[in-house]
């Protein structure tokens, strides 16, 4: 089921749903995004759970301005750095990869700490900030530690980090951004300030408190060896409470509490389901964006990247009372409004129209997403389950159409990933849920590639192959199954290839369809590619007689048609798109190619053989893709107005091959 798309839009045109995964959070993410909720009750909950928080705990968050001394302002972030002892002299070292706080993007000037004295200044030169005007020691956008190694300021020492066998990473609270309630009417720019004894000494009563506490919420589970966990392994962290700072695990023990004695089952496991998602702001693996000047969740990236600069969002959140809306990101108080926006729009869903430089909200008549609605006995039929497609029991020809999002080979570790929120989630549910049962979401037939735990290319072939077969077996003639795809490496589409054909389905169609945003940070300025490709399988059909080039010159006429389809929508299709449009028609074109002849008793190397060698029909894979990039077209004006048509599959039958 993945993040549960398919499943919800279809549950959205009243169809009846029936969803699989492996994984218990997705299971546990899908049910709550079609549980219906009573928005009302919710919110009342929640906030009731953040004024209690805040009275509780709101000191914590306290600082005091520079401008006006209000000792009660706002606290959005907390900076902090990394720390090493010098292995020589035993002095503190700052792990600091460069001096610049933030830019002056969205605020008025360059803010650099200096990393002589700590103190924070300001300067509308980036390149050359100048020397700290407290110590006068140069700002530097280069710190001292730079690709594993930083240099001992007192003894001049080179250490290495992360050091084998070394304990979780130390940090040193450094500077905050804030919010002065007072002074913000008058203010430009944002509020810099250097952490004052006072924030140090908050941040120690937050360790005083949490001593005192039992912690029956908070995990100590070990953190396993895997092919994202070693990272966090190398670093030192082996336990998942090790990635969090005392005032968090204090103040997320105090929210599972109050979860926990919630008695509306649906708003006690929503608020469970924010508390899982509140964690990915809430560690010590959290960035500060210098730009954007915000904090990048720990899933920014799909992995564990650990970094030198450390951000601490404010735990409750803050509102501003005049205007009703939230100031900076990662707080309760953020989760409570997504999360009650998502759910409004289940109760009336709807679509945005660009009509010429403006928009226009379309609200869908009679469309609704839940398993009921309103309370008031409308129900539909959903029904998700934690366990493995290919134990289900589906008859044979009862399903209209099977839509799916596979793994994308080792792209992402889900499980390794997921883990991070599952282990809090099953202190405060397994009592109640019992897919939450397991110590781990981890499984050894979970269908991704990771060499940690010896699941190669053929372990992935043979499940994916299992899966579609089930679901061929289910579908009903001519129905379709839809899934989407996309890796940079021609390998990862083997697998493809080799379960359709087992499952004896024809790939009637490969779409290029737009699947990310390029600014998303783990594509930004890399060479992946933000295009995915859109399989469509059936077991009998008609496609379209260009869909079925005969030569090389026909196959690239047909990527540059897409690329100019692309373009025409405003996707300008990078080398990396270019990549997946072109590995994913041949693996279509490999399907249709070997679909009359194949053999699925074959030995599964020999049946991945046998298709790589069918994607070379038209030449070295990698010129194809060379020259097709060649010719990519540049964006064109955008036209996004809504103009869907309606058409019958099959219809054209001079123009289409049958199979």
């Amino acid at each position: 089921m993945g993040g549960g798309t398919p499943l919800v839009e279809a549950n959205r045109l009243s169809c009846k749903v029936t969803g699989f995964d492996i994984n218990p959070m997705a299971f546990w993410i899908v049910k709550q995004e079609i549980d219906y909720l009573e928005i009302a009750n919710y919110l009342k909950e929640g906030e009731s759970l953040r004024v209690k928080l805040e009275s509780a705990y709101g000191n914590l968050m306290e600082t005091k301005c520079l401008h006006c001394g209000n000792p009660e302002a706002d606290v959005k972030y907390f900076l902090w750095v990394k720390t090493i002892p010098c292995s020589i002299c035993g002095e503190t070292i700052d792990l600091f990869p460069g001096g610049l706080v933030a830019k002056d993007v969205r605020h008025p000037k360059n803010v650099f700490v200096c990393m002589a004295c700590g103190g924070l200044h300001e300067t509308t030169e980036r390149t050359k900030p100048g020397n700290c005007p407290t110590c006068k020691t140069p700002f530097s956008l280069r710190g001292p530690a730079l690709r594993g190694q930083c240099t001992c300021r007192k003894c001049n020492a080179i250490n290495r980090f992360p050091s084998k066998g070394a304990p979780p990473p130390s940090h040193r609270l450094f500077a905050l951004e804030y919010h002065c309630a007072f002074c913000r009417p008058k203010h430009k720019g944002r509020f810099f300030k250097k952490a004052d004894p006072n924030d140090v000494e908050k941040y120690q009563l937050a360790e005083q408190l949490l001593s005192k506490q039992k912690g029956s919420f908070i995990p100590d589970d070990d953190i396993p060896a895997g092919d994202e966990t070693n990272r966090l392994l190398r670093w030192g962290y082996h336990k998942y409470r090790e990635m969090f700072n005392a005032r968090q695990l204090l103040l997320l023990q105090a929210s599972a509490q109050h979860i926990s004695q919630i008695k509306d089952v649906r708003v006690r496991n929503a608020l469970a389901t924010n508390l899982s998602d509140l964690l990915r702001y809430q560690n010590m693996l959290c960035r500060y964006d210098t730009m954007a000047l915000k904090s990048l969740d720990i899933f920014s990236v799909h992995g564990f990247p650990v970094g030198l600069i450390q951000c601490e969002s404010n735990f409750m959140g803050i509102i501003d009372a005049k205007r009703g809306i939230n100031i900076g990101s990662g707080g309760w108080s953020n989760i409570l409004t997504k999360y009650a926006a998502a759910k409004r729009y289940c109760s009336k869903p709807f679509e945005i129209r660009c009509n010429g430089r403006g928009k226009e909200t379309v609200y869908t008549d009679k469309e609704w997403i839940g398993d009921r609605r309103n309370g008031n006995g409308v129900s539909k039929d959903v029904a998700v389950f934690c366990r493995d497609a290919t134990t289900s029991k589906i008859r044979k020809g009862s399903l209209d159409a099977v839509f799916t999002d596979p793994p994308y080979f080792g792209n992402v570790q889900y499980a390794e990933l997921m883990d991070f929120c599952y282990v809090w989630l099953r202190k405060l549910l397994k009592q109640e849920i019992g897919e939450f049962e397991p110590l781990t979401t981890r499984r050894q037939n979970e269908l991704t590639a990771n060499e940690t735990l010896g699941r190669d290319l053929a372990h992935f072939t043979e499940g994916l192959s299992e899966v579609f077969r089930k679901m061929a077996y289910g579908l009903k003639p001519g129905g379709p199954l839809v899934f989407t795809y996309h890796h940079n490496r021609i390998e990862a589409y083997l697998a493809v290839g080799v379960a359709l054909l087992d499952s004896g389905l024809v790939c009637s169609a490969s779409l290029p369809c737009p699947a990310e945003m390029g600014g998303s940070i783990h594509i930004s300025n890399s060479t992946s590619s933000i295009i995915d490709t859109v399989f469509v399988a059936r077991s009998t059909g008609r496609v379209p007689r260009k869909w079925i080039p005969q030569d090389k010159d026909e196959f690239l006429a047909m990527i540059e048609a897409d690329v100019s389809e692309l373009a025409n929508a405003s996707v300008n299709s990078t080398a990396g798109d270019i990549k997946c449009i072109v590995y994913g028609h041949l693996t279509r074109l490999a399907v249709w190619q070997l679909r009359s002849g194949w053999n699925e008793l074959e030995p599964t190397a020999t049946r991945i053989r046998v298709f790589q060698e069918a994607l070379g029909r038209f030449g070295p894979i990698e010129n194809l893709v060379k020259i097709a990039a060649k010719g990519r077209r540049s964006r064109q004006p955008s036209n996004f107005n809504v103009a869907e048509t309606t058409a019958t599959y099959g219809a054209g039958e001079n123009d289409e091959i049958p199979f």
